[in-house]
């Protein structure tokens, strides 16, 4: 959707943040639904170019803005935590299949970050 809207295709999107999952690359810290957040917002406010600090310094409000709103209905921007396994240990991926944690409650952290994004791009 995300990508759509700054002229990427799916499988390029899909392909750019293959390696978020599981909290980067499956070591439980920052959430993949966030980093997925902070990518949209810097398509859409990054610094292209040389002395355009005000885009940068947008991207970062925003971003730090993004940030404390999910943590404000989540309690943590941390994977781990947020899932309460270590999903950097096998005992802890073996919780989550068990669980089925990414299926049950993964979406809400998907959908928290869309709704937050929603709000600020």
């Amino acid at each position: 959707m995300y990508g759509e809207r700054s002229g990427l295709d799916r499988e390029t999107a899909l392909r750019i943040a293959g390696a978020f999952g599981a909290g980067l690359a499956r070591t439980g810290q920052t959430c993949g639904a966030v980093t997925g957040a902070l990518m949209v917002i810097g398509l859409h406010h990054a610094k292209l170019k040389k002395g355009d600090d005000d885009g940068r310094e947008r991207a970062y409000a925003l971003a730090q803005e993004f940030m404390d709103a999910f943590k404000a209905r989540n309690r943590s921007l941390v994977c781990n935590e947020l899932l309460g396994v270590d999903v950097s240990m096998v005992e802890g991926m073996k919780a989550v299949r068990e669980k089925d944690l990414f299926r049950t409650v993964c979406p809400k952290f998907v959908r928290d970050a869309g709704e937050v994004l929603e709000e600020l791009v």
